[in-house]
């Protein structure tokens, strides 16, 4: 279940909370739990997916891109997969550790491992959120936020889009005062 931590490193795990702090930003949180046999659980363990393991692990979960495409719009999905082994991965993610924003939603479903979303409320401190495997979250277009690993060695998230152009990260310049 996800985890806020405000700067002061005081923490709650509390979804009603959770969701009290969110709200404002507009940023939905559920926690789906992931569904799946002992095959989809072997899946989540191994860190290298193949194409066709990555549309397995979607297939276990299209239930839920059914219900967000008539819900919300969403035309497309894929899985992302990180893991400590990926050349050039620390590049990769240096691109989101940067306050940015989206001009389209950005939408995770985390299966597997963690990561942490920071955000600037409307007071502009900052906090981050941490999302762990069965944690759905729902960033707007055009929130401050920024996305680190935080030590964690690997994700796998399910990633929902409306129109994937509409993903690329436009920097605020804003000063990060938050990351640990």
């Amino acid at each position: 279940m996800a985890r806020i931590i405000f700067p002061d490193q005081t923490d709650t795990r509390d979804l009603s909370a959770i969701q009290k702090t969110l709200t404002p930003l507009g940023i939905t949180l559920h926690n789906w739990p992931v569904p799946g046999s002992q095959r989809t659980h072997e899946l989540l363990e191994k860190a290298v997916l193949d194409d066709g393991e990555k549309e397995a692990l979607l297939n276990v979960v299209d239930d839920r891109f059914e219900t967000l495409k008539r819900e919300a719009g969403y035309t497309t999905r894929d899985m992302i997969v990180l893991h400590e082994n990926i050349p050039g991965l620390a590049e990769m993610l240096a691109k989101f550790e940067k306050i940015h924003y989206h001009t389209d939603d950005e939408v995770r479903y985390i299966l597997a491992g963690k990561g942490y979303f920071g955000f600037v409320d409307a007071n502009e401190n900052q906090f981050m959120l941490e999302v762990v495997a069965g944690d759905y979250i729902n960033v707007p277009a055009n929130t401050e936020h920024w996305f680190v690993m935080r030590g964690s060695p690997r994700i796998k998230a399910v990633r929902y889009f409306i129109d994937s152009s509409g993903w690329t990260p436009v920097y605020t310049g804003r000063a990060l005062q938050f990351t640990a």
